[in-house]
């Protein structure tokens, strides 16, 4: 049975409510590349989503367990687990005080379920937007550089691609004011399409919009897949991060499906530098523990690799 990944969760979620250097256990990772390249680890939050749904874990307490359980100290969000409360002074007071308190950083927020910013209707274009301001808002509070969005629409590529590059384009402004990156995850659809992608990107034109190149969402929908090596690359030029998806390893550590050597030449290539999200993705409660585990090993072998 295949598991399904973040995206497909959310939306099925969404009808069903109707609608290196450094040892493996200190807080921070940091493997330094010759002079200039250096890779730090964070966990996205979708790593235990089945752990977050079942109830075992809020999303108040998934900061320290990324800390105390991973030795993993950069946290990414998913908002769906904020359960309603991302405009609550006091909650987000609340997350606030325990990653400061325990030398956490905050460095992301992903946001689903706000509406379509590559939508037709100019007016459903329009409140998605709007709608995602208040994780804008929410990220500046909690000292996240970034958030990450989905380009997403109906109609043909050139139509979604003219109006995804206007909702886009409209949040980063309102992004650009509170100093927050938007960013765009290949997350199905034409955004799985890097070159699609990249010219949204480039068309918008700012420093505070750009990628987030993951390196297992390239379905495009119908049975089709792009070519998950020649997207990361289209999509490195613009990367504000990188999504280190895993869903099942091999007797030697490797991820089964997916070659992180030859994905990180790409990024080496591309003289990309910065935070490499660990996305666990292929397990149930029991199993998303060992997996961010083996996919931090994993990645700790490829970055000293480039040594």
């Amino acid at each position: 049975m295949k598991t399904k990944n973040r995206r497909d969760f959310i939306k099925d979620l969404g009808m069903l409510t109707a609608g290196a250097g450094l040892a493996s256990l200190l807080p921070l990772e940091s493997f330094s590349i010759g002079k200039k390249e250096t890779f730090q680890i964070s966990l996205a939050e979708w790593s235990l989503h089945n752990t977050l749904f079942a109830k075992k874990l809020n999303n108040l307490e998934f900061p320290l367990k990324a800390k105390k359980d991973f030795g993993i100290d950069i946290v990414e969000y998913v908002s769906v687990f904020f359960d309603g409360k991302e405009k609550d002074p006091a909650y987000l007071k609340e997350l606030k005080n325990r990653t400061d308190s325990e030398g956490i950083q905050n460095h992301l927020i992903m946001v689903d379920r706000e509406g379509n910013l590559g939508d037709l209707d100019s007016k459903a274009r329009l409140t998605a937007v709007e709608n995602h301001y208040k994780w804008v808002e929410a990220a500046k509070y909690l000292g996240c550089k970034t958030i990450r969005v989905n380009a997403a629409g109906k109609g043909t590529a050139e139509e979604v691609k003219a109006a995804a590059i206007d909702g886009l384009g409209r949040l980063t402004e309102y992004g650009k004011k509170h100093k927050i990156n938007v960013i765009v995850e290949n997350h199905g659809g034409y955004s799985s399409d890097g070159k699609w992608l990249s010219a949204v990107i480039k068309e918008v034109n700012s420093p505070f919009c750009g990628t987030l190149p993951d390196f297992g969402n390239f379905g495009l929908g119908n049975g089709k897949e792009y070519d998950k090596y020649l997207g990361v690359q289209e999509m490195m030029p613009f990367a504000k991060g990188v999504s280190a998806k895993a869903m099942k390893f091999n007797a030697d550590g490797e991820e089964s499906d997916i070659d992180y050597s030859r994905m990180f030449s790409i990024i080496r290539a591309a003289k990309w530098s910065g935070i490499v999200g660990i996305e666990y993705s292929g397990g149930s409660v029991e199993l998303e523990d060992e997996g961010i585990r083996k996919t931090k090993a994993l990645l700790e072998k490829v970055f000293k690799q480039g040594k």
